[in-house]
């Protein structure tokens, strides 16, 4: 039931946030950001948590012991092999199928530099989702572990995750493939021929090895593939008996990683493009997994500036900064309404976007998917024809794109573009100004808006080196419609598959690359989608990660109840029953007293919007201090 407040008592008061005099990030948004091309900067740290020095590798390493046999076994050799593609962490939930990998991390490869450490999760799913949010921030991959069938049959949502958001993981998972050393019919029930199979429709790549030298080189072959784009997983199966395989010899030399350059346009599709986006009246740029790296966020400004065009962020990745001039994401099928011409840049579903443009519009595609695609499951969405495709990596062939681009534009055109692109600046500002007071609608009643409940985290963090790590879809993307946000690593996209279950796991790995920077890492996440994976709490208190975790409590999965709703209605049945079976309630969960149980810091649940600045301002006094703090909030569906 909602419930309206009586006078402010604290936090953010409603007309003080429709002036923007108390959110500084949000009132300095009344002029246009000014132009800029240049490379992201490396800001200072001003968040006071202590960056992570090689895991708090300034401690001295033991020396590692030497195995009584005086043979070194082959899951040492195998974690030389992870040192030479740089892979730092190994995430995983103990399991007896690599327990001799298992062995050699907290023996060897902890013990000795360049360390490798075993991050512990609690369940198969979190171990590679946390993998994934690592992969998104720091642009390469973790190691994860999965115990035979049953690991890889957890992990399986996660890695499709992964696949459908083309983040580059590496999974092993544990064998026994020789049937005379399987000890007892639980080592068979755990046991199958080709692992790999269950997941082999949404990985880019895997093998089974049968010697160490042929796992050294489909190591290498692995990390490849991931770190090719279009990113993706990739898994290699281990047997037993290969991790437990002593040596007192010498092991197979380790092949030199080669980096792949990622593909870029063909020159003549280049300038073709080049010309039909400089002809249009009316270009719309839409991204959705472009930018990898702060160039290719560098990359897309430089574009959109170019040609003055607007550009509508299907939110991936961080492509284009949330409060530039050309940013047209919050009114997006307006802006395609009117285009002459459309550029889909890594677009998962061209097809909605082909939708609300006109059938006249021309249309580009520069898309690395192209380049590779499987045919079960149907992330690859409906089939769109385009005027010129070009099966290439979008951020490689911006650069040259843009050069194409200028060097088309004349002096006279050059007038045009300037004003078109003054025309886009204030339809921005209009947008802006219509969503601060769409946000201000219902700002003090219980239970607390989405709105209020962004805008209030923002005013607590607007002034520090923050990173948000959570999707927005469930908080109608307020944090896009309002905040200022203009660094690569302030935003890092959804989970891909809209699995429920991701965004708590990715969070806490996404924090954990961040806390080697310093930042202020924040994530907002549903409740229903924190009871898929709770232990990674515990993760989170044992690795000492510094992490602001919100709970957006609204006591449902509030899209289903929806959803029923509708069904509900269309039968002309009613709606007073679409509370059965899709909310969270009799009893109500306490996450503060979820997260507390499990050594995190923890407050709510918050019900009064005024008790929420407050709330915020303790938890990331705690997070400052390189801990990990939850605010329960209850808040409203979206």
């Amino acid at each position: 039931m909602t419930k309206k407040l009586g006078k402010d008592r604290g936090g953010v008061g409603r007309r003080g946030f429709l002036k923007g005099a108390s959110l500084g990030g949000v009132a300095a948004l009344a002029t246009p950001m000014k132009a800029t091309q240049a490379a992201e900067s490396k800001p200072s740290n001003n968040t006071g948590i202590a960056p992570l020095t090689t895991r708090e590798a300034e401690r001295d390493l033991p020396p590692a012991p030497t195995a009584k046999t005086g043979k070194t076994p082959g899951s040492d050799y195998m974690l030389d092999v992870f040192r030479s593609l740089n892979i730092e962490h190994i995430a995983a939930i103990p399991g007896s199928t690599f327990k001799g990998l298992h062995e050699s991390v907290i023996n060897y490869g902890m013990r000795t530099a360049p360390r490798i450490d075993f991050i512990t999760c609690m369940h198969e799913e979190a171990s590679v989702a946390f993998s994934h949010g690592y992969a998104k921030v720091s642009g390469k991959p973790m190691a994860c572990m999965v115990h035979g069938t049953v690991g890889l049959q957890h992990a399986s949502m996660a890695i499709y995750n992964a696949w459908c958001d083309r983040a580059p993981v590496l999974i092993v998972a544990g064998a026994h493939l020789d049937a005379e050393k399987r000890d007892g019919f639980v080592d068979w029930i755990h046991t199958v021929n080709d692992g790999p199979a269950l997941v082999r429709e949404f990985i880019k790549w895997d093998d089974t090895p049968a010697s160490l030298g042929h796992f050294a080189e489909s190591a290498v072959r692995a990390y490849k593939f991931a770190m090719t784009p279009p990113y993706g997983p990739v898994v290699l199966a281990i047997d037993e008996e290969l991790q437990d395989n002593p040596s007192a010899e010498a092991f197979p030399p380790i092949p030199k990683l080669s980096p792949v350059t990622p593909p870029r346009g063909d020159d003549g599709a280049v300038m073709e493009a080049a010309k039909i986006l400089v002809a249009a009246e009316n270009p719309v740029i839409v991204a959705d997994r472009v930018a990898r790296t702060p160039q290719g966020l560098a990359a897309m400004i430089a574009l959109a500036e170019a040609l003055q065009a607007p550009v509508i962020d299907n939110r991936g990745r961080m492509n284009f900064p949330w409060r530039h001039p050309l940013n047209h994401s919050s009114r997006g099928r307006a802006t395609l309404g009117a285009s002459d011409c459309v550029l889909g840049l890594e677009l998962t579903d061209y097809m909605g976007v082909s939708r609300a443009t006109p059938k006249a519009a021309k249309r580009i595609s520069i898309n690395a998917n192209d380049l590779y695609m499987k045919s079960s499951y149907q992330n690859f969405e409906r089939y769109t024809p385009v005027d010129l495709a070009m099966a290439a990596d979008s951020e490689a062939t911006l650069p040259a794109l843009t050069e194409a681009v200028k060097r088309l534009i004349d002096t006279n055109k050059k007038a045009a573009l300037e004003n078109r692109g003054r025309k886009h600046a204030e339809a921005h500002l209009a947008q802006l100004k219509a969503s601060r007071e769409a946000a201000a609608i219902g700002w003090d009643i219980q239970p607390m808006t989405t709105a209020r409940m962004c805008m209030e985290l923002y005013e607590q963090i607007r002034t520090e080196d923050w990173a948000m790590l959570s999707d927005t879809d469930f908080q109608t993307m307020w944090p896009q419609q309002l905040w200022e946000c203009d660094k690569h690593y302030r935003y890092i996209g959804g989970s891909g598959a809209y699995g429920v279950g991701y965004t708590a796991p990715a969070s806490m790995g996404a924090a954990f690359a961040h806390k080697k920077e310093g930042r202020l890492a924040v994530a907002i996440g549903g409740d229903g989608d924190l009871m898929f994976s709770p232990g990674i709490l515990w993760t989170a208190a044992h690795e000492n990660i510094p992490v602001l975790y919100i709970v957006h409590n609204n006591r449902a999965w509030h899209q289903e109840v929806m959803w029923i709703q509708k069904m509900a209605a269309e039968r002309e049945r009613g709606i007073d029953r679409a509370h059965i079976g899709t909310t969270i309630s009799e009893p109500h969960i306490n996450y503060a007293m979820l997260a507390k149980s499990m050594g995190v810091y923890s407050e709510g649940p918050v019900t009064n919007p005024n008790d929420l600045a407050a709330a915020l301002k303790r938890a990331i006094a705690v997070v400052k201090k390189g801990e990990p703090a939850l605010v329960d909030v209850v808040a409203q569906g979206r």
